[in-house]
Formats: structure tokens, sequence, C-alpha cells
């Protein structure tokens, strides 16, 4: 039994590391090459998990060879725009000019009603409202409505606007972000005195708390009452 535990442990944090190396992918945005290094992950390492009579090792060495596999197929795709296409295809266009393209669909086996959904996910239930949709090829449906139903935005309308950026956040879950604090120029003491303005003296009473590039502060303590 302990041996089962720990054989399954070390594969675990195996396979999180080398996903943890492969990048950050959602599952909808992989490539195909990427959904099936992810699939054979799981079988190659649940032969040792599931028989102790095979050697660890061999697990090791299979989620190894996968990932030097990924790697390899990754570096050729970016080098050879050729290779690119025969692995992971070509983006296809679906919609032109608010008609569905009936050919590429029919090549693809996209049927009009998946197509349907995804424009209505996207906030076009309309076919016509579209000028182009690309279903790329990770399998996710780009729209680019018509000019005219895009939704309106401050340049159209000739608004000035400011920078916004992103917030730092300098506390999280109770824990101050120093290095974000440092590179932003302040310091414990500016941050304590924005916390008393808030009423809060220790900061790991503090669910969240962040600096916008506005210079604002935003502070929410643990504990507080739902919305």
């Amino acid at each position: 039994m302990l041996i089962v535990f720990v054989r399954v442990m070390i594969l675990y944090f195996t396979l999180l590391l080398f996903l943890r190396v492969l990048g950050k992918r959602q599952v909808t945005t992989l490539q195909p090459y990427e959904l099936v290094t992810l699939i054979l992950f799981a079988d190659v390492a649940a032969i040792p998990m599931a028989d102790t009579g095979t050697p660890l090792v061999n697990g090791l060495v299979g989620v190894f060879a996968l990932l030097v596999a990924s790697f390899t197929v990754s570096y050729i795709s970016l080098r050879s725009t050729r290779a690119r296409a025969l692995i992971s295809g070509r983006p296809t266009v679906v919609v032109a000019n608010g008609r569905i393209v009936e050919a590429a669909m029919q090549e693809l086996r996209y049927n009009v009603n998946d197509l349907l959904e995804q424009l209505r996910i996207g906030g076009y239930p309309h076919v016509e409202d579209v000028e182009f949709a690309v279903l790329e090829t990770n399998g996710q449906l780009s729209i680019v409505p018509r000019s005219q139903r895009r939704p309106v935005t401050p340049a159209d309308l000739g608004v000035p606007t400011q920078y916004e950026g992103l917030p730092t956040p300098l506390i999280v879950d109770g824990e101050v972000d120093h290095r974000n604090l440092a590179r932003i120029g302040l310091d414990m003491d500016w941050l304590q005195g924005q916390m008393r303005a808030h009423g809060i003296e220790d900061p790991r009473t503090v669910l969240y708390a962040a600096l916008d590039t506005q210079g604002r502060f935003f502070c929410q303590p643990k504990g507080s009452p739902r919305a």
C-alpha cells in the first residue's frame, strides 16, 4: 500500500513539473500535438501506477520521452511554416461577408448548428452581422463583426481616454508582495499607512490589496460580508 502511494506521488509531481515546463495553455487552446501529448501523458503514467510490477523508471522514461517529443514538434513548428501547417493545420474562413462558406464547412466536417452555437456564444446570433468568422487551428471560432454591428468604442465617438494599465497586487491572501512594492518605488511604511487609513493594522488580515496606475489604493479585509 505504501509503495503504491509513493509511486503515485512521484509520478504526480513529475507530471506536474513537466506540464509546467510545457507552458501555460488552457485545454481549449491546445494545438493537436499538445493535446496528444497530454493524452499520452495520462496513459504512460497510469501503467506504473496500476501495476506495481512495472518498474517506476519505465513510466518516468516514457513521460520524459513525451516531453522531448513535444518540445521537438514545437521547435519544428516554430522554425517552419510549412511544418506548422502540416502539424497544426491552417485557420479556415467559415463565414465571409455575412455568408456561410459551405465548401469550407464540408471540408472541415463542421456543421451549421455548431457554427451557429459558437456565433451565439460570441454574441452574434445573426450570420449576416458577421464580416468574417475563422475557425482557428485549436478549434476556437474567431469572429470579426461588420463595422456597423461592433460595439461602440471611445475612439468611434472621439472621446479621449486615460491610460489604465493593470493594478499592482500588494497583498494577496495576507501575504505582502515585497517585490511588487519595490518595483513601484514604495515601502512597508507607505503600505502600513494606507492600511491604517482603512482601519487595518495587520496585513495578515487582508484578503487583497492593490494600487492602480491612477494612484488609487484598494484594500479588502478577510471575512468581508458577501455581496
